[in-house]
């Protein structure tokens, strides 16, 4: 008799998600990545970076399978930092609580005799990941995290690899030089390196009119998310456990996730975020600021930064049948609030709608309102 594949259980409960993107340029064990690595990455070297998570997301999946929700949180959010042992409370980058569990957890563990060994750092980074959720859960107003993904930039390339050529969009053609961006206008496929220098643009050295800012690389993480979403759903690799089991063993050596979370069941149980039902949408700032140190910060009120989130978290009721013809209005605006500079003139061409290489409702000018899942999105 033939063996019948054992049904997997549905999510019993809605489940939040915490993805960390390290700026770290080392592997999982604290050691150098391979040379040929450091070229793809476009970054430095191991001494380049810290244990900062310059990249923070919140995956929100309904248990009902409704639409999922993805939020970013912008890395520079000056915030209350939470879960430091033997720490009162202190403001920083909320992407720096990471750092500062980190640094506590391996001091306090070497001054107490323990060596400075992989058993200390392993131990040091659970204590950085443990202040990221605390300090994340805080600011979010007590939003309960099941799960964490931590993704190191070797892991992020080595999963780009896995899966290139990965198709995206931009809306006109770009340089930079920090990060290695060269794209064309429009839809291009790019390989595993031209990913990594896509997520991490910031800046344009070609054109000091066209201007980025941290906020447009947070809709870039989005957009690649949904444009790596939609090429895996069309592939059939969510629903092929071989192809799902080899882009994870291709990345095993450089990502973390808790002991609870199993990927390949996730996928199969969250068809919402498979299938590409998913709006991804950035936290509002204030403005742009200095710390009392010096560094540049984000300004953020907390009340609506919460407020925000209850709103994207909060599933909307369907609307009741019309009963009468409708005058077309606007769709309603994503509770993300609008960037707290408008664009200049200068920028009127990234403006304008759709690209001839994408439908005008997935093209998107800027970093407000919420990016929908799906489909191939054009953005800055």
């Amino acid at each position: 008799l033939k063996t019948l594949p054992q049904a997997v259980p549905k999510l019993s409960q809605d489940t939040n998600i915490l993805v960390m993107g390290l700026d770290t340029r080392v592997d999982e064990k604290g050691k150098p990545l391979p040379p040929e690595m450091y070229d793809a990455l476009h970054a430095g070297d191991e001494n380049i970076g810290g244990y900062n998570s310059n990249v923070l997301m919140l995956i929100h999946i309904p248990a009902d399978g409704s639409k999922a929700t993805g939020i970013s949180i912008p890395r520079d959010d000056y915030v209350q930092v939470d879960g430091i042992p033997g720490s009162g409370p202190f403001k920083a980058k909320i992407k720096e609580a990471y750092g500062y569990g980190f640094a506590a957890e391996k001091t306090s563990l070497i001054n107490a005799g323990k060596p400075d060994d992989d058993a200390t750092y392993q131990a040091a980074r659970d204590a950085g990941r443990k202040a990221e959720i605390a300090t994340v859960t805080k600011f979010l107003g007590s939003v309960h995290i099941d799960h964490f993904i931590e993704v190191t930039m070797a892991a992020f390339y080595q999963t780009a690899q896995a899966i290139a050529p990965i198709t995206v969009c931009v809306n006109r053609a770009t340089q930079d030089t920090f990060s290695g961006a060269d794209f064309k206008a429009g839809m291009q496929q790019i390989d595993a390196k031209q990913a990594m220098a896509f997520v991490r643009q910031r800046r344009d050295t070609s054109d000091p009119t066209y201007l980025f800012s941290d906020l447009d690389r947070e809709r870039r993480q989005q957009a690649f998310i949904a444009s790596v979403s939609h090429q895996l759903k069309d592939a059939g690799t969510f629903t092929d456990i071989g192809k799902m089991q080899g882009v994870l063993d291709a990345v095993s050596k450089n990502i973390v996730v808790d002991s609870e979370l199993n990927l390949i069941q996730l996928a199969q149980q969250a068809t919402s975020l498979t299938g590409g039902n998913i709006s991804f949408s950035t936290l509002p700032i204030t403005g742009f600021g200095t710390s009392p140190d010096g560094a540049s910060i984000n300004t953020v009120n907390v009340n609506q930064v919460q407020a925000t989130v209850k709103e994207l978290l909060t599933p909307v009721p369907p609307a009741p049948p019309a009963t009468t013809t409708a005058t077309p209005t606007t769709a309603a605006a994503s509770p993300a609030a609008p960037a707290p500079e408008a664009p200049p003139a200068s920028e009127a061409a990234t403006q304008a709608p759709a690209t001839p290489s994408a439908p005008a409702s997935n093209v998107y000018a800027d970093s407000t309102g919420a990016l929908q899942g799906g489909a191939i999105p054009c953005v800055k």
